[in-house]
Order: structure tokens, then C-alpha cells, then sequence
């Protein structure tokens, strides 16, 4: 090996192992989180869990001495260390853990967007996600409080027009009174942002 990195390959110093993240299998390979390459390391090396190497349809679960052993290609993301460089793995498979955890969303507009389906809660319009902002049903001049039952998705010019009024105050009606969302397989919340390809095996589409 002749110490540069593979084209196309991404190397990261120890200190920028945040920057990217490793899908997290339960021993029955159903994805239920997400970790640090940092995370991951630990990890593989308490042999809680073994990455695992994909090439094309095969899937091969490798543990930590193993993993250090694999040559790094050309489109692996790989971290430099004293012993050479060494492949960041993609996925991650769980030694023992067999549950898939429920997660509520964070609180967030997205969040209300979807629990809301798009649509505006009083006009019932469908809403694209920068249509739309959060309205509180009890307006916080009034002491509403920023909470999944106080807060829906309107339409912008529907929110400015109810200010800081009730609905009934300022003519609007619910479409359904705002609740919690609830808690969902942890699954169902993860998402592929930078759209690796072996994540797409395990992930949910749509």
C-alpha cells in the first residue's frame, strides 16, 4: 500500500468521525438506529456487534480483527490510523439485541406536517412543507404552550390572519383537535440522507 487514499475515497481524521453515520442492525438485521463511525469501532471491538462487508448481493458479517484486515476501495469511507487506513463500515449487526425500539418524532414543523398529513388544519388544504407553519391553537400571548396537543400545521396566510385569536374568535374551525403522535418502530424514522446505497437494503421505502 502506498500510504495515499483509493480515488473517490473519503478519509477522515479520528477527531471527524461524526461527520458520518453507520446504520445499526438488531441480530435479526431490521434496522433500528444510527451511530458514529466512532460508535461503531467501539463497538465491533467489544464484539457487541460486527460490520458488515457488501459487495454486490453478498453480505458477509466480519468481526473487529477481521474488519481491520479488509482492504479499503475505491468508494469506501475509510479513517487513517497509526496501522494504516481502515475501512468505515456502512452497516452494523447487533451480537444480541432483538428489538426493534418505538420512537416518537421530535417535536419539530416537519414533524407537525406529518402528523397533520399537509393539510391544512382549518382550511384543509394540502400544504408543500414551506406553505405551511405551526399555529397555536391557544396562542401563546395567552399562555398556549408549544406542544403536540396545542399546535397544528395552517396555511401561513390563515395563521397571520387568526394571530392571536381562537379559532372561534377569528371565524376557523379544526379539522381534528392536535394529539401526540405516537410512538412508531424505530425503523419507520430513519432516513438515508446521503442515499448509501447498502442502507437502501434495510431501510423502508416511501
Amino acid at each position: 500500500m502506498d500510504g495515499h487514499p483509493p480515488r473517490g475515497a473519503t478519509t477522515l481524521p479520528m477527531n471527524h468521525l461524526d461527520q458520518i453515520t453507520v446504520l445499526v442492525l438488531n441480530r435479526s438485521w431490521q434496522a433500528i438506529h444510527a451511530k458514529t463511525p466512532a460508535q461503531a469501532f467501539v463497538m465491533m471491538a467489544s464484539d457487541a456487534a460486527t460490520a458488515l462487508d457488501i459487495e454486490n448481493d453478498r453480505m458477509t458479517p466480519v468481526r473487529w480483527a477481521d474488519w481491520l484486515k479488509l482492504p479499503v476501495r475505491e468508494t469506501d469511507a475509510r479513517v487513517q490510523t497509526a496501522r494504516g487506513p481502515v475501512r468505515i463500515p456502512t452497516v452494523l449487526v447487533l451480537a444480541r439485541y432483538a428489538k426493534v425500539p418505538r420512537r416518537r418524532p421530535r417535536f419539530s414543523l416537519r414533524a407537525v406536517w406529518e402528523r397533520d398529513g399537509g393539510r391544512c388544519q382549518y382550511t384543509g388544504r394540502t400544504l408543500a412543507l414551506g406553505e405551511g407553519n405551526i399555529d397555536h391553537v391557544l396562542p401563546r400571548s395567552r399562555g398556549g404552550r408549544t406542544s403536540w396537543d396545542n399546535c397544528v400545521l395552517a396555511d401561513r396566510a390563515v395563521n397571520s390572519r387568526k394571530g392571536d385569536k381562537l379559532p372561534e374568535e377569528a371565524g376557523l374551525k379544526l379539522a381534528r383537535r392536535p394529539t401526540m403522535p405516537p410512538a412508531l418502530p424505530a425503523t419507520v424514522a430513519l432516513r438515508n440522507p446521503r442515499n448509501i446505497p447498502e442502507w437502501d437494503l434495510f431501510l423502508r421505502r416511501g
